[in-house]
């Protein structure tokens, strides 16, 4: 039987531990040498294989695939672009099939979010359409923790755990300043239609911290003068106030506060920032000293920091996307189940590409208190697992010493 080479890219926006997912891959594929071959990556995600610009893993050492787990970013590049129908860009699929024949490839693993999904779905049907059998298993990533049929997402985890502890550390700060100086303090973080990274906020008060206390997420329209009287009150009662909110947040007319006229590669409108429009409205209208910030690229590559469960998780599907490439797989996305709470337990899974694709799972309305600017302290329940553990890479210097090597494309 020949070895079959795989074809491993990265896409979207990157997290902590996609390279841990990467990790998993090439180190998976090694073990079991006797089945597999090559396992190339494309230089810069799917624009690698149209580009005939890949990446041929064995220039990495053992040891480097290893330190790979440890690093934050893409390293092999990702991108944000979405293959077009194929009835309508037959040529852009012909190119594919052009590259996948002349080195062989007889696997595609994809690994992203949900238009990611959406891709290795398309090359999934394409494989069929233009005769060039070819597995495709789609490995989850995204910081959103949107993916539908998945319990979590990697990358999810260590944002939760970033965005806490921030939470709690500048809300300690705001309230030691705040009968002189600052009284509220807004933070934006990442979540353009769900809630999911705002809501983890919630975990800053499972020490017995009081903030955040107010958390504003898409899913539940933003009434200004309600949010005004909200952080009034709130000032009142503690003398200061802490504010997390989502990018996407809308107001009552279902307009993004913070919507510029741009779009993103994906045919996403741009944000342009919901804290300083917020932080104006607080200041001007309620006469409060404000700061705000936007965690923006800080929260999705804190790697050192990064949560234990969550590399774990990315790793293991990697590894898992392997394992399922050797039983014949294809056409399916690797899962994370959750099998039992406390203790928290975990399984890999696996959903149908045609089920996942372009589906975006919300924020439940169990997790919402009546007024919609809070999360249910229930909700932690759910959060409080996938943060746990420290995964810390190799300092040296005084700094995480982070895989670097320039590679070589082909």
């Amino acid at each position: 039987m020949s070895k079959k080479n795989i074809f491993y890219a990265q896409s979207g926006g990157v997290t902590a531990v996609i390279n841990a997912s990467a990790a998993g891959v090439i180190q998976s594929a090694r073990e079991h040498s006797d089945f597999f071959g090559n396992v190339y990556a494309g230089a810069n995600g799917i624009l690698g294989a149209l580009n005939n610009q890949l990446i041929d893993t064995a220039q990495l050492s053992d040891q480097e695939v290893q330190q790979l787990k440890y690093t934050p970013g893409g390293a092999f590049g990702s991108c944000r672009y979405k293959l077009k129908d194929l009835e309508t860009h037959q040529a852009e699929y012909e190119q594919l099939i052009k590259v996948f024949k002349a080195r062989d490839i007889q696997v595609f693993m994809y690994n992203g979010g949900g238009d990611s999904q959406d891709t290795a779905h398309k090359v999934s049907m394409m494989a069929d359409q233009l005769n060039h059998p070819i597995q495709c298993i789609g490995i989850p990533k995204t910081i959103d923790n949107d993916l539908a049929l998945t319990d979590n997402c990697p990358g999810f985890g260590s944002v939760a755990k970033y965005v806490a502890i921030s939470t709690l550390e500048a809300s300690l700060d705001v309230a030691s300043m705040a009968q002189t100086s600052t009284k509220v303090f807004i933070l934006e973080v990442m979540g353009r239609h769900t809630g999911w990274i705002a809501a983890s906020s919630i975990l800053a008060r499972e020490n017995g911290g009081m903030a955040p206390h107010i958390i504003l997420c898409p899913e539940r329209k933003l009434d200004i003068e309600a949010f005004k009287q909200k952080v009034n009150t709130t000032i009142d009662l503690y003398g200061y106030c802490v504010v997390v909110a989502a990018e996407g947040v809308q107001n009552l007319e279902g307009e993004f506060l913070a919507e510029t006229s741009g779009k993103d590669a994906f045919g996403h409108a741009q944000l342009g920032g919901v804290a300083p429009i917020l932080a104006n409205i607080v200041k001007s209208e309620c006469g409060h000293k404000v700061h705000w910030a936007v965690s923006d690229y800080l929260q999705r590559s804190a790697r050192h920091i990064a949560s234990k469960t969550d590399v774990d998780q990315a790793f293991s599907l990697g590894k898992a996307a392997v394992e399922a490439a050797m039983k014949g797989e294809t056409g399916v996305m690797m899962t994370i189940e959750r099998i039992q709470q406390n203790p928290y337990q975990w399984q890999i899974g696996r959903a149908p590409l045609e089920d996942v694709a372009n589906i975006e799972k919300m924020l439940p309305e169990s997790m919402f208190t009546p007024c919609g600017m809070d999360i249910a302290q229930s909700a932690a329940d759910y959060f409080l697992p996938l943060i746990q553990g420290n995964s810390e890479p190799e300092f040296l210097n005084g700094l995480p010493n982070y895989f670097h090597k320039k590679l070589e494309i082909s």
